[in-house]
Parts: C-alpha cells; sequence; structure tokens
C-alpha cells in the first residue's frame, strides 16, 4: 500500500519560512518523479495549482510561477523523503499543501499525471 505523508505545515507570519516534508512508503521511491501541488481555500481537487517538481534523481526541478526564487524542493533518496522549503511566504501562498507522485524518469507539472497523493498538510500564511 503505498503512502505519502507530508508534515511541517502551520500558520506562520508574512516573511517567515517553513519546510515541508514528505516521506513515501510502499514505493520505490527512488524510481518517482515527485511533485507539490497546493489547494487554496474554496478551490475544488482538480484545481490545484502545480509548485514544485523534481526528478527521481534529483538531477532537475521546475518551479510555479508564483513560488520561483522562493520556494525549493529537495529529496533524500535515502530517507525517502522530498522536502518544499518555503521562504518570502505571502498571504496568497496560504493553501493545503499536497506530495505526490508518479514513476517515471521525467518531472510533469500537471496533477493528473500524478498517480499517488497524500493528505495534505494546511499552510497558512497571516498578515
Amino acid at each position: 500500500q503505498v503512502q505519502l505523508v507530508e508534515s511541517g505545515g502551520g500558520v506562520v507570519q508574512v516573511g517567515d519560512s517553513l519546510r515541508l516534508s514528505c516521506v513515501g512508503s510502499g514505493l520505490a521511491f527512488n524510481i518517482q518523479n515527485m511533485g507539490w501541488f497546493r489547494q487554496a481555500p474554496g478551490l475544488h481537487r482538480g484545481e490545484r495549482d502545480f509548485v514544485a517538481t523534481i526528478t527521481p534523481n534529483g538531477g532537475a526541478t521546475y518551479y510555479g510561477d508564483s513560488v520561483k526564487g522562493r520556494f525549493s524542493i529537495s529529496r533524500d533518496n535515502a530517507k525517502n523523503t522530498v522536502y518544499l522549503q518555503m521562504s518570502s511566504l505571502k498571504p496568497e501562498d496560504t493553501a493545503v499543501y499536497y506530495c505526490a507522485a508518479r514513476q517515471s524518469s521525467r518531472a510533469a507539472m500537471t496533477s493528473p499525471l500524478y498517480e499517488h497523493w497524500g493528505q495534505g498538510t494546511q499552510v497558512t500564511v497571516s498578515s
């Protein structure tokens, strides 16, 4: 049974930093393309925004336009963990953040391509 478990969310102030983690189990983590998506309040699952993605070996990363230069995705395959380091947080970053996985050597930026999803972790940026 595949499980992705996110952690690290919380309530922070504008300009703060936060690091999210996602631990995978039940899958060959080192051959998974891992991604982070977010769902703002009031939106449906199909409206999850792409945040970041990383190839299985960590050699390539891609970011959504709204987070470029502020967020950084990384992974530790020995720990079956992918991270999202968020800095200079803004109120519009408030959302539930989801970790996702798919078995591919390529990086995908669209949510329907991902096979497995975590339950999400809430990030609230207060002004």
